[in-house]
């Protein structure tokens, strides 16, 4: 996406409008937090759903969906603010090395998460 964002730039450097970048940049935003929002409404009915919808397993998912939704608003706010390229570099290296760390981080606790349920499981049926 910012591949993109950065041809549109360079083809718009002779434009008379200087804020018809930012325009195309607030509205693709829009559009992908609404698109995160709707996943996530997608998922949490799916859930409610499925018999496992009171466990400790969805309720983490469900807190990490939320919070990595509020880091990509956040990430698309900032991006909107940027003055020039290297801001955006910068604001999508900081970005992208952050959420790599809450993933890795997400995905041990799910996986802990899974362990202990598996383990439980292993021991009522013994």
């Amino acid at each position: 996406m910012l591949e993109v964002l950065l041809a549109q730039e360079a083809n718009m450097a002779g434009s008379d409008d200087p804020f018809l970048l930012t325009e195309m940049m607030s509205h693709g935003f829009e559009q992908t937090r609404k698109a995160m929002e709707s996943y996530a409404d997608l998922f949490q009915k799916t859930m409610k759903a499925s018999p496992l919808f009171d466990t400790d397993l969805n309720k983490r998912t469900n807190t990490y969906i939320q919070k990595n939704i509020s880091a990509a608003n956040e990430f698309i706010k900032k991006l909107s603010e940027a003055k020039d390229v290297q801001s955006l570099w910068r604001i999508e290296s900081d970005f992208m090395q952050t959420q790599w760390n809450n993933y890795i981080e997400q995905m041990k606790d799910l996986g802990e998460t899974v362990t202990k349920g598996a383990t439980g499981v292993l021991k009522d049926s013994s």
